[in-house]
C-alpha cells in the first residue's frame, strides 16, 4: 500500500507544489521498472525506484477493470464461498444486495448468491438475515445490508420524516400511526395482512391506510422487518430486532465518513458523478458537485481512495486505496490470493447473472463488457427485444450470451425460452463452441439443481452444434 512516506513526495518537493497537490500526485502513480513492469505499492521504497522519470499514473486495462469489479463482488474467477456461513461472508463482501419479489425461475437475490456461493440454497438468506440477524433489509429501492451498518442509517431514516409526502402523511394520520403501534405492541410481529385498514388507498406501497402506516414507520426507522412470509414483510419494533450493539445512532461525521468509503467499496470503480449521486442517496441529502469534489480530494489525501484511469475512458474513476494491491496483481496477469475459487472457475462453468446484479445492471454491462443489457420484465411484451426474464451468461470474464429462463413448476422443467449469443462470440469456431458448450452445460446443470428442476428444455439454444455440446455436458453433470 502506498503510504504517507511515499518517496515520490520527496521527489516532488523541489517543485514547491502545495502539500495537498504533492500528495495527490504521489497517490496517483504506479511505479514501473525499466522494463515497464509495475512495482507493487507495498514494495515501494527509495531504494527500488531509480528511474522516477518513467513513473506513470495509475492506469489499468479494461480487462483489469472488468476482472476487478467481478472479483471484488465475488463473481470471478469462481465461487469462493460455500454453505450457510459462506452466504453470510458473500453478503458482507458484496456490501449490499438488491431484493426483488418476482420469482419466474428464482428471485434475483437468490440468483446473485447462487453465482457466488457453492451449493447455495434460498433458505440461507432467510437464516442469516432474519434468524441470525446478521443483516437487515431497508430502503425505497430495497437492499439488504450488514447489521453493523444500522447506526449509520439512522440519519437517512430520520430524514424521511422531512420529505413532504411523508411529512404530510404523518401530520394527517397521527391516530392511524398510533393505532398501528398499539396493535404491534399487543399482537406483533405483524404484516400487512394482519390489519383490516380503515380505508382503501391508491398507492404503490399498499392498498390500505394501515399498509402505508407500516411502510412509513419502517422507512423512518421505528420498525424493522422481523421476517418475510412469501416475501411479504412482517414488522416489529427496531428495539425488539436490532442487536443492542448496533441499536444506536452514529454521529453525522461518522455517518458521512462511512458512506463516503462504502460508495467505492460497493461499486469498485466509480466516476466522480456516480460517487456524488450514490453518496447523496446514502446520506439522504443533496450533494453539490463542488462538495463532492472537495470530499473526493479529502479522501485521496487521507489515503482512503485513489484515482484510476481505465484504458479508453475519458473520465477518471476512483477505487479504495486498499484495493491497489489487487489492481496491481490483476494488471500483472495474476489473481489475488483471497479470490481463489473453491470450485470450478467461470471458464470451466458458466454462471447466469442475476437481473439486478450490480456488476452488470444499471448500464454497467455496456461499459465493462460492451454488452447491452436491459431487464425487460416491466416492459410490454411487444416492446421487448429479448425476453421477459433474460439473464446474462458469464463465461470467463466476459458476457458471451443471454438466455430467457422459466421454471414450469407443474413438471419442474427449466425452460430456456430464448438464447442469444453475442455478435462477437465466435460460435463458428469449433474450439470455442466446444469449450462454451461444456461450460454452459455445466452451468445449467448447477442452475437446474439450484431451482430444483427435474429436467431442462434447451431446444432454444442454437446453433445445433452448440446445443449438442451443452446437452452432453449437462447430462454428464446433472446425473452425477
Amino acid at each position: 500500500m502506498i503510504r504517507s512516506q511515499n518517496p515520490l513526495i520527496g521527489f516532488l518537493r523541489p517543485y514547491n507544489l502545495p502539500l495537498t497537490h504533492t500528495k495527490y500526485i504521489a497517490q496517483s502513480f504506479f511505479f514501473r521498472d525499466q522494463r515497464g513492469k509495475i512495482i507493487p505499492p507495498s514494495q515501494i521504497h527509495e531504494g527500488n525506484t531509480p528511474a522516477m522519470q518513467q513513473l506513470r499514473p495509475v492506469e489499468i486495462s479494461k480487462v483489469t477493470a472488468r476482472r476487478f469489479i467481478l472479483g471484488r463482488q465475488g463473481l470471478w474467477p469462481g465461487r469462493r464461498w460455500a454453505g450457510l456461513e459462506g452466504s453470510a461472508q458473500a453478503l458482507h463482501n458484496m456490501q449490499a444486495l438488491q431484493l426483488d419479489p418476482l420469482n419466474v425461475v428464482a428471485r434475483s437475490q437468490d440468483i446473485a448468491l447462487y453465482g457466488r456461493v457453492l451449493d447455495y440454497r434460498p433458505e440461507y438468506l432467510d437464516q442469516v438475515a432474519y434468524q441470525q440477524r446478521q443483516f437487515f433489509d431497508y430502503g425505497a429501492s430495497l437492499f439488504i445490508y450488514p447489521m453493523h451498518e444500522l447506526p449509520y442509517w439512522h440519519a437517512h431514516m430520520q430524514r424521511w420524516q422531512d420529505v413532504p409526502r411523508w411529512a404530510g402523511f404523518a401530520a394527517e394520520n397521527p391516530q392511524l400511526l398510533e393505532q398501528v403501534r398499539a396493535e404491534l405492541r399487543a399482537r406483533g410481529p405483524l404484516g400487512n395482512r394482519d390489519f383490516d385498514g380503515s380505508q382503501r388507498v391508491n398507492s404503490y406501497r399498499g392498498r390500505k391506510d394501515t399498509a402505508l402506516a407500516l411502510f412509513y414507520l419502517w422507512l423512518t426507522g421505528e420498525l424493522m422487518i422481523h421476517h418475510r412470509e412469501r416475501f411479504e414483510r412482517v414488522y416489529s419494533f427496531r428495539d425488539e430486532i436490532a442487536p443492542p450493539a448496533h441499536n444506536h445512532a452514529a454521529s453525522q461525521a461518522e455517518t458521512e465518513a462511512y458512506f463516503a468509503r462504502k460508495t467505492c467499496a460497493f461499486l469498485g470503480l466509480v466516476r466522480a458523478v456516480e460517487w456524488k449521486n450514490s453518496f447523496a442517496d446514502y446520506i439522504h441529502q443533496k450533494v453539490s458537485l463542488e462538495t463532492a469534489r472537495q470530499r473526493l480530494e479529502q479522501l485521496q489525501e487521507e489515503h482512503v481512495i485513489a484515482p484510476v484511469q481505465v484504458a479508453g475512458d475519458k473520465e477518471l474513476r476512483y477505487a479504495l486505496h486498499s484495493d491497489l494491491e489487487d489492481l496491481h496483481t490483476l494488471e500483472a496477469g495474476g489473481i489475488p490470493p483471497a479470490w481463489r475459487p473453491l470450485g470450478p472457475t467461470t471458464q470451466d462453468e458458466a454462471v447466469l447473472l442475476a437481473p439486478l446484479e450490480i456488476a452488470s445492471a444499471r448500464g454497467r454491462a455496456r461499459w465493462l463488457f460492451d454488452f447491452d443489457y436491459v431487464w425487460e420484465v416491466y416492459k410490454p411484451a411487444a416492446q421487448r427485444r429479448w425476453g421477459y426474464y433474460t439473464l446474462p451468461v458469464l463465461y470467463g470474464d466476459r458476457l458471451v450470451a443471454r438466455l430467457d429462463p422459466r421454471l414450469e413448476r407443474k413438471s419442474m422443467t427449466l425452460q430456456i425460452l430464448g438464447f442469444w449469443l453475442e455478435a462477437d462470440a465466435p460460435a463458428s469456431d469449433p474450439a470455442f463452441a466446444a469449450a462454451l458448450g461444456r461450460a454452459l452445460g455445466r452451468g445449467l446443470a448447477r442452475f437446474a439443481r439450484f431451482v430444483k428442476a427435474q429436467q431442462v428444455d434447451m431446444q432454444a439454444i442454437q446453433p445445433a452444434e452448440l446445443q449438442a455440446g451443452v446437452q452432453a455436458a449437462f447430462d454428464r453433470d446433472f446425473s452425477s
